[in-house]
């Protein structure tokens, strides 16, 4: 049975490269082969670094690599070629299943890649002092265990993805894993080495090395430097781990062929999209219907590409002016912030007549106001993740991570809190669908701009304490951080959920008189 699967297993490899996508897979194979040579010189080349060094880098990049193999299958949502409900039909002993399979899946790209990576980290730590025998076998358990980790993410994936992934909801997987990962490979890239592992990637290396993550590897690494109890706690570890993975695949295995099974499909790109992924009830409706506006009209586009580029050009006139520039880099994030949640200020008006439907369907006023900030907080959270990042470690001022975050929570979900409310009470005309976003239609009065003054104020009023204890933290100290934070989270939560509630209020009593406002304007 062994054999059959291994054979059924290179039968899929082979016969995928002569599928109708053929030359964009040999395409991909002749990068990843690329990417994998690289890598192996890179690692062979850290056998002449110091052991700490190599210690470091080895490590964080097995712990980042187990990492990836584990989510990796729930960011493509790829089809599973070794799925367990495919050889639900063959008269195969359940009991042995998980184990073929988890033979089988040794025998594919990212598998061989693993292993030549791994066999290369064996020859730096064998060079650096390590037994070739016990080198092996950890780096045996360290590429099963990885492997393992694939298969779990694959079974995980199944269960609880749907097969039909979508575009949107690949988006709505891979954005918290952008704003995690973002700012934590910007704060350890902006570290000054100076020949010497920084105290803070020390630290993180020691943890991760006495965690499933990456046990096998800084085990190899504890017994090339003699240190036999640091070397027994990551073996423990390692084997541990690789056994609770075992048990684990096992159970998924056996979960997957015993539950009844949905439809087997593969992944395509019709369908619903963002209404097919988002809750099916009135919020969902309302922030799927707003996502496809804002992310194809050109109107809103021209929104979010001006925020971030007005964010940085403030900065200029501040050095000008004089400024030391470690200040002005603090300004770009929270105008990026207060630009953001001001931006829905009046996203009745970019409505035109779809705003019927809202009112036709009864719908209530709460939904409205909050479906219509989902497309702001999607790119908004990436963006302002990525541009704190840059900004601290450009100033080099990680201490100042809590109070910045802090700050920005205030200013853009205030803001979002006074837009819900603006957007009911004072809207005013703006371009029609298809027309220039730069072109402004006349008006007879200067209503509007009440609304998005009001946005911007009262954002900023209610912001006031989060900016005062943030600008204490710059000038006294790092003491004040902690309260930054808090304040600023529930200072902005609070103005957002009492606002979307204000907003939808005034939303269920104005339905006439926003419905002839965008019927005339």
């Amino acid at each position: 049975m062994v054999a059959h699967v291994l054979r059924l297993r290179l039968a899929l490899l082979v016969g995928a490269a002569r599928g109708e996508h053929a030359v964009r897979r040999v395409l991909a194979l002749l990068a990843s082969i690329a990417v994998t040579v690289a890598v192996c010189i890179a690692i062979i080349g850290l056998g002449s670094a110091p052991l700490p060094t190599a210690y470091t880098v080895l490590v964080l990049g097995a712990a980042a690599t187990f990492l990836a193999f584990f989510l990796a299958p729930m960011l493509t949502g790829s089809p599973d070629q070794l799925d367990p409900r495919r050889f639900a039909p063959f008269a195969v002993d359940g009991r042995q299943l998980p184990w073929i399979l988890a033979l089988a899946s040794l025998v594919s790209v990212p598998s061989l890649a693993l292993i030549a990576v791994t066999a290369c980290l064996v020859v730096v730590v064998v060079g650096a002092g390590a037994p070739v025998t016990i080198s092996v076998l950890a780096g045996a358990v360290g590429v099963i265990s990885t492997t393992v980790i694939a298969r779990i993410g694959m079974a995980l994936s199944a269960i609880l993805l749907p097969e039909r992934r979508s575009r949107e909801l690949t988006v709505l997987i891979t954005i918290p894993v952008l704003v995690v990962a973002f700012p934590v490979a910007a704060y350890f890239a902006s570290l000054r080495w100076d020949g010497n592992v920084p105290s803070a990637v020390d630290a993180a290396t020691t943890v991760v090395g006495f965690s499933p993550l990456a046990a096998p590897h800084a085990l190899l690494f504890h017994i090339a430097a003699g240190e036999t109890r640091e070397a027994w706690v990551s073996g423990t570890i390692a084997l541990a781990s690789l056994v609770i993975l075992l048990a684990l695949w096992a159970y998924l295995v056996h979960r997957l062929r015993t539950v009844t099974e949905r439809p087997y499909a593969t992944r395509e790109r019709s369908g619903l999209g963002w209404f097919g992924s988002l809750p099916a009830n009135a919020f969902g409706a309302v922030a799927a219907r707003s996502l496809v506006y804002w992310l194809r009209d050109r109107r809103y586009i021209v929104n979010f590409i001006v925020v971030p580029i007005a964010g940085v050009l403030t900065v200029f006139p501040l050095i000008v002016a004089g400024v030391p520039v470690w200040i002005a880099a603090l300004v770009p994030v929270p105008l990026m912030a207060l630009f953001f949640g001001w931006l829905p200020h009046n996203d009745v008006a970019y409505d035109s007549t779809a705003l019927w439907i809202h009112i036709a369907s009864g719908l209530r006023g709460l939904p409205d106001r909050l479906g219509r900030l989902v497309p702001v907080l999607l790119v908004s959270i990436p963006v302002l993740a990525i541009a704190v990042s840059v900004t601290l470690a450009f100033i080099a001022q990680w201490s100042l991570l809590l109070p910045l975050i802090g700050v920005a929570a205030a200013l853009l979900l205030s803001a979002l809190g006074m837009s819900s409310i603006a957007s009911v009470v004072f809207p005013y005309a703006v371009s029609r669908p298809g027309d220039s976003p730069f072109q402004q239609p006349q008006r007879s009065s200067a209503h509007g701009s009440f609304g998005a003054a009001g946005t911007f104020l009262g954002a900023l009023l209610f912001s006031a304490p989060t900016i005062w204890l943030f600008a204490l933290t710059v000038t006294e100290g790092s003491q004040h951080a902690p309260a930054t934070f808090w304040v600023g989270i529930i200072t902005g939560v609070l103005v957002l959920i009492g606002g979307a509630a204000i907003g939808g209020a005034i939303f269920e009593r104005s339905g006439e008189r926003l419905m002839e406002f965008v019927e005339t304007t």
